[in-house]
């Protein structure tokens, strides 16, 4: 069971919504407004956020940058802007997806799920990752293997973090270019492929012995505990 905090304005959503994910297994938690909901995401410590932008107090996208500030809880907006602008911002302020109203219970339920199987990696605690030898830190931004700090550039140390949050999973090289270096409509696959030789040779690798990082051809790239 997950804890789901749902930041909606309009009381029959929040209301339809709260039922629906209840009766699907998740206990839910709401608030109306904004800093109602900054407030309970830092005292309950939901496992995710939905949070609507058009709440009474604040744009629900300004809230979505207080909530980074504070949390690495995943957050799914919901929102009836479908612009391609829109989604450009939401994914540049931080959100994990997002959902275009109308919507059903069960359709965020399938997108609570998916998100926090991505995000199991993620100690809710610190946000910290730690996958075999390797220690990501997103605080202090500082990843150490073995015991000893590695020295990464701020995409090195973004996309390092990424995969590590999703042990054994494999991610597209379009979801990085998207999520990593916030490319949402295609960019050159090249850019990945040389940030991920980039950190294979930081890790100690290489693409013919993997021990982390795990090319699987024609699909993208999985990180993984040594066997």
């Amino acid at each position: 069971m997950s804890n789901v905090l749902l930041i909606e304005d309009d009381a029959a959503i929040r209301t339809s919504l709260t039922r629906g994910l209840r009766d699907r297994g998740h206990a839910v938690s709401s608030a109306s407004a904004a800093l109602d909901g900054l407030r309970l995401a830092v005292e309950e410590r939901p496992d995710l956020v939905v949070l609507d932008l058009g709440l009474p107090d604040l744009d629900g996208a300004d809230l979505l940058r207080m909530l980074r500030a504070v949390s690495r809880v995943p957050v799914i907006v919901a929102t009836a802007r479908d612009g391609d602008t829109e989604m450009v911002r939401l994914l540049d302020a931080g959100a994990d997806d997002y959902v275009v109203k109308p919507f059903s219970a069960a359709q965020l339920d399938a997108r609570i799920r998916a998100v926090l199987r991505r995000t199991a990696g993620e100690d809710r605690a610190d946000g910290s990752v730690t996958v075999g030898g390797l220690r990501i830190d997103p605080r202090s931004r500082v990843a150490t293997l073995e015991g000893t700090t590695l020295d990464l550039s701020p995409r090195e140390f973004d996309l390092l973090y990424y995969l590590a949050a999703r042990p054994g999973e494999v991610v597209t090289k379009r979801e990085l270019l998207t999520h990593v270096w916030q490319i949402p409509y295609g960019g050159a696959d090249k850019t990945v492929d040389v940030h991920l030789s980039w950190l294979r040779r930081k890790l100690g690798e290489t693409s013919q012995e993997p021990r982390y990082l795990h090319t699987v051809r024609g699909v993208g790239v999985r990180l993984a505990a040594p066997a």
